[in-house]
Formats: structure tokens, sequence, C-alpha cells
């Protein structure tokens, strides 16, 4: 099936083809060319307390504190005719609510410069980040619920990293480089992929893909201030037993990068902005030990992902000791990667015309039919409504789902159905669409208080001169993203005079529709084909779609722009209750210190402080901390502190726990492992935070902890020191 794309029904009429050899197409990649470029990044990061992560479905896996921050990170690209906004955001998925609210600030602030045309959000997919900003039923739910203070920041985070792009903007050029990275991903569903015919697989070394892509944004003066890179990993390092927001093992790369980049910065606050963005990630895990039983730790059932029939026993662990080591291993070998191809001289330069083209599509009409050279017969194509399968309720390797749910089920389970069609029944019509699926939650069908999964999606291409960016609404899986790929490669191809550089996926973009997989990986319904909801065709109907998209871009042709999805903001329903108050035990204030670090610590160290805390909810403190690390730096007469390390460093923890759910007590303790490249001097630990008074309104406070000498070998006179360091 997967040679499809190229039968009759899918080629532009000749004359079309024609007719745009004689317009203006893509310029050689020989050429270099200036751009008008901007980069900008901010803070986008979530509540921190108390709200579930988006991702893994576990309603106890709520947020407790801060490992690292979330970022927005923006890249303007201008060729004095058109411009197009790429922005990475770390967050589990972007939700159509939350581009709509984007582009109505922006509008507000650049009138249309900025619109559905040529604005590509695309998420990074992290697990570990607070949820209830989807505003579908069925992703939501997951959380209790919309959350608008999620939303909220969310939306004001991503127009502040644009408002920074928009400012920074300035002549640069452009050059793309791609290099093979190994031991940094495997596929989590191999069983599925071994369905894809034996001749298309034969055409790859691997059954994920290993290629980085990177896009380099160099400044007139020779000056680099940016990169993206995408590469195909899922963001689950950190598991569902994580309970602090993070943007785990993608952000923290960037955060590597940065850090090298923007030497003597705070993490958030430098001048190059380095993204590390999503692509086919659906069925690609970091977790590259694979997935053992914690019971025994032998294999899991490879078809079912289950040890003795349970699903929650297999469970795939990555690289390292633990979920932190883990996140950190697979961070250092992206950057890596993307440092190597940063400084090589192996680039190619990026030259041609800036274009964007966007349309959205109602996946549930989508019907027509196509000769499959593959089974030599023709095939009916029908968009379904949406639908999630028994298998999704398993989970996968990297996080698992719950009950007696396993992958690669195809035959429903009557005590299941009866529990569903409680809530429920799907039509004939629809369990003969979705077959081989069972369905578990037939969520097109499901209308009370609000659609529970889109049926209209986001589709878009976009062109940076000969470097072409396809942003997907879902997860692809490694072969459906190839398909797609080549799709978009070969109708290029035909238009254009000259070579097309990289065509890359941008994953989760602009809507969320979950997954999307070959016809041929639906048939066996592993989590990710469970999780497909418009069918087995959906992958054929986004071929057909983007075929489209990139002949109407090419020949300039204007396409209609679909009919909007609708927004769900006024319906949306909050299960979790407000923070009604916060109280300090009796004659003690926020922020007072109630544990304090020892005196001396040595590099490698742990050094942690506790503090009387309000809850985190109360203020999200974007382009802020929760903690810091500040270090006295002695002046001419007089003392002071700078701050070294915030809550978005990787050696920072910020945890936040209740100490009396009652009387609405709660401590924050904060944790520091002294970098290597620490300089020796006396150091402190502060914490900042809001209290909710019992009569309402915000009470800011901030604490320190008494100060504390780092040094290189504490065993010497360590009592000495302590003695010399409190009293001096």
């Amino acid at each position: 099936m997967y040679k499809a794309m190229k039968s009759s029904a899918f080629r532009p009429a000749a004359a079309v083809i024609l007719a745009a050899l004689a317009a203006n197409l893509v310029a050689s990649a020989a050429e270099q060319q200036t751009y008008n470029v901007g980069v900008g990044i901010a803070d986008c990061t979530g509540p921190a307390g108390e709200i579930t992560f988006m991702g893994y479905a576990r309603l106890e896996q709520k947020g407790a504190g801060i490992h690292l921050r979330q970022f927005s990170r923006a890249f303007v690209f201008d060729d004095g005719q058109s411009r197009i906004l790429f922005l990475s955001v770390d967050v589990a998925m972007v939700s159509y609510g939350v581009r709509k609210e984007v582009l109505d600030q922006l509008k507000k602030k650049y009138g249309s410069l900025y619109n559905e045309q040529n604005v590509i959000i695309s998420a990074t997919h992290t697990h570990s980040a607070p949820g209830g900003f989807n505003q579908y039923m069925f992703y939501d739910i997951s959380v209790l619920g919309f959350m608008p203070q999620t939303f909220d920041g969310l939306a004001a985070g991503i127009v502040r990293s644009v408002d920074r792009a928009h400012a920074d903007v300035s002549p640069c050029n452009l050059s793309w480089s791609q290099g093979e990275l190994l031991d940094a991903n495997i596929n989590r569903s191999p069983t599925a992929y071994l369905q894809n015919p034996a001749e298309e697989r034969a055409k790859y070394k691997h059954d994920v893909d290993k290629e980085m892509t990177q896009l380099k944004i160099t400044r007139a003066d020779g000056t680099p201030v940016g990169v993206i890179n995408w590469f195909a990993v899922h963001p689950t390092s950190m598991n569902n037993t994580n309970t602090l927001v993070s943007s785990d093992n993608v952000g923290y790369a960037s955060v590597l990068f940065e850090k090298k980049m923007n030497e003597g910065s705070l993490i958030g606050k430098g001048k190059f902005v380095a993204a590390f963005a999503s692509t086919n990630l659906g069925d690609v895990s970091p977790n590259t030990k694979g997935a053992h039983c914690i019971d025994n730790g032998e294999e899991c059932d490879l078809h079912t992902s289950t040890c003795d029939g349970a699903n929650v026993l297999c469970v795939a662990s990555g690289p390292g000791e633990d979920i932190f080591d883990s996140t950190r291993i697979i961070a250092e070998k992206l950057f890596s990667k993307a440092w190597e191809l940063f400084v090589s001289s192996e680039q190619s330069a990026v030259s041609g015309n800036i274009k964007s083209v966007h349309q959205y599509v109602d996946m549930t009409k989508q019907n027509f039919t196509f000769y499959d050279n593959n089974t030599m017969q023709n095939v009916n194509v029908q968009g379904c409504k949406p639908a999630m399968g028994y298998s999704f309720a398993a989970g996968t390797t990297d996080g698992a789902g719950a009950f007696s749910f396993s992958q690669g089920m195809t035959s429903p389970n009557e005590l299941w159905n009866a529990v569903r069609d409680f809530i429920v029944t799907p039509s004939d019509a629809e369990r003969k669409c979705q077959k081989p699926k069972p369905i578990l939650f037939p969520t097109g069908e499901m209308k009370f208080p609000y659609e529970w999964q889109p049926k209209i999606v986001s589709t878009s291409c976009a062109l940076i001169g000969n470097f072409v960016i396809v942003p997907v609404p879902g997860e692809f899986t490694t072969m459906a993203g190839r398909r797609l790929r080549q799709t978009v490669r070969d109708t290029l191809d035909q238009f254009s005079t000259s070579s097309i550089g990289p065509v890359v996926i941008a994953g989760l973009a602009n809507t969320y529709s979950s997954y999307i997989v070959t016809p041929e990986e639906y048939e066996l319904q592993r989590y990710e084909a469970a999780s497909t909801i418009y069918g087995q065709h959906t992958l054929t109907i986004y071929q057909r779609q983007y075929k489209k998209l990139c002949i109407a871009l090419m020949t300039s042709t204007k396409l209609r722009p679909g009919r909007s999805p609708t927004d769900f903001r006024e319906k949306t329903i909050t299960l979790l209750p407000p923070v009604i108050f916060d109280t300090s035990p009796w004659n003690r204030s926020y922020g007072t210190v109630v544990k304090q670090p020892k005196g001396v610590v040595a590099i490698g160290e742990k050094v942690t402080a506790s503090f009387i805390a309000g809850h985190p909810r109360n203020h999200l403190l974007q382009e802020e901390s929760f903690m810091t690390v500040e270090r006295r730096v002695q002046r001419e007469n007089s003392t002071a502190w700078t701050i070294v390390a915030t809550d978005a460093d990787w050696e920072t923890k910020f945890h936040w726990y209740r100490t009396s759910f009652l009387k609405g007590m709660s401590e924050a303790r904060t944790e520091w492992v002294v970098p290597a490249n620490t300089e020796p001097g006396v150091y402190r630990l502060s914490h900042k935070g809001n209290a909710k008074l019992i009569f309402g309104g915000l009470v800011s406070y901030r604490g320190h902890s008494k100060p504390f000498q780092v040094e290189s070998s504490p065993k010497e006179s360590v009592g000495n020191r302590n003695r010399r360091l409190y009293f001096q």
C-alpha cells in the first residue's frame, strides 16, 4: 500500500506542472541568500503544584515542583516578501485553542503579519508538564478538566517569545546539515513496524529514523544566533513516576546548547536560542534498554507488551541508573550530535523564496478511491469519526495503562463493551469504519459536554527556500513519517528546477489528533494504531492532503481555508478546586527556613534547604524562579548576592509539598547539586513565592538560607569551617 501515492489519482495535471516550471521556483542551494531572521525565548512554565501532567493519563501524577522549566522558542523567517513563524514549545501537544489564542493576541499587536497561513506551533511532547489546556474533553478529562491557569500561562509565554523574536529580526544566513545519531532511540512497537512491506523496510537501515536534521541561523556578520534540531525521539525519559515539571531529554538538550553559547547567562536569558523540535516520534522511545518485566527482569511479551498478562509489569528503561540519569544521557547524546553538526564545515546553504500554505480539513468527510499497486486493486478510503481502541488503554512500554488491557487487542471484551455502552454505544457504521480496531471510546459520537476529540485538523506546509517544513497535527510513526516525507518530496521535485533540501516533519503542530500509523501497522492494533483516531487510512488521507498543499504552494494556488474547528473555551469544565487559602505555623512567616543547609559542601555534593511556603499555583512566576542559588560577591565597600542558578537549571530541584491540607500549610524544599565548574566561595539558597490570604489577596515573600561554603575538599577542618562561616 505504500506505493499507492504514485498512482494516477495523486498526479497533478501536466498543464499545472508546466505552468509551475515557468514560475518563480526554489533557488539553487549552492547560492547563499540573506534572510531577515529573529529568534526569541520565553518562559511558559505552567502551575507547578497539584495539576496532573499531560501525557501518561495518570491522575496521581500531579505536579509537586520543578526540575526543568518549560520554554517557548520562536524563530521568525522573512525574505522581504513572505514570513514564517516557527515555534518549538516545551509542552505535551499544541491544541487548536492555544493556537487560536496566540493568533488572536498576535493580531492585536501586529495586525495580519502572523496568521493561520504562516504560524507553526510545534510541541516537543514532554510528558512532564501540567495539562488542562487542550479544550477537547478526551484530553482534558485525564487531568480533571480544563485548567485556565495552564492555558493562559502557556499562551502568554508563547506570545512573549514571539515578541522577542519579532524585535530581534535582522539580516541572517541559513544553512542546514544532517548526521546519524545512534544509541539514542529505539522502536517501542517493532512488531507493528514489521507489518510494513519487506521491500519498503529494505530501503532503511533501522526501524527508527537515526538522522538528525539541523537548521543553523547566523547573522550577516558571522555571529551564530540560533539553531533548530529535529530528531525522532519521545521525551519520555522521565516516566510516569515523576512529579517535577520537566522539559525532559529534548528540553535539557536545548539547555545544554544554550548554556554553551550563552556563557554567563542564566537559563532562558541568553541571546542564542536552540530548539530540539519534535518530528515523526510516534513509535520511538528513548528507553534504549528496552522493555522488561519489573518482577523478574525477563523481556516482556513482544506483541502484547505484558508480563504474565499484566501490562503494568512491562516497563522500558533508559540507559541510566534512574529517570534523571537517563534523561541526562539522552540529552547529552542529542546535544553532542547537534554540536558536531553546528561546527561542521559541511553546511549546505539555504536559498530561495519563503512560502507557506495552510488548510483546515474535516477528516471525517474524506472519501475517495485509489488504485493500490501493492494489492493491485481499488481501495476505498473513508475518514472515520474519531475513536480510540482497546489497546490505547494498555498504554506503552514507556508508560503502562491500566486494568486487563494489552497491546495488540483486535477482539472486543463483553465486560468492557458493557461499561462503554453505559456511556455511549458506537454505531454500526463507526464499528465498520474503524475495523479491525475494537472501539473502547467512540469519541467522535460522544457529545457531552462538548466534543471529545477533533474532527477538523490543521494541515500546512512551509518552504524556507529549499528547506521544507511539514507541520503535522499528531504523532506519526517512523514509517508513516517516511511515507509522508516521500510524498512531499516527490511532489516538490516535480515542480523544482533545483534540488530540494531536507523535508522535515514538524510533529504535534497546531492541532493534536493523537497518532498516525501506516495502514499495515493499523492491522496489528498496538497502542499507536489503537490511537489512530480516523481509521485505517488516516495516513492515506494525509498523504493526499499534503500533496494538494504542495501543489498549491508551488503553483501559488490559493486554497479555501476550510472550516475552522469550534472554540470550546466557553464550554469547558474544571473539576479541580482552586487554592482556597494558605497559612503558616503560629509565629512563623512565609519564607522562614525550617531546615538549613550544612555549612560546608564539596563539588558534586547536594545541598538542601526547606522553607515555609505558599501554594505554587498562586503565581506562576514565569520569567522568575521559585528558587535561586546565590553567590556572595565582595565589592569595594559592600557585600552583594548574585544569582548563579535557578529552578531552570539541571543541577537544581524545587520540591513543594503540603504539611497540612486542612490548615493550608505547605513547605518548599530546594536542592542544588554543586556543579564541577562551581567557583569556590560563599553561597546560599533562596526561595520566592506567593501566599493566598484567608480573606483573599496574595502576599509575596522571599526567604534565604544561612550561607554555606563551597570548597573543593570539604573534609579538612569541617567543624572549623562551619564555625567560621556562621559566625563571621
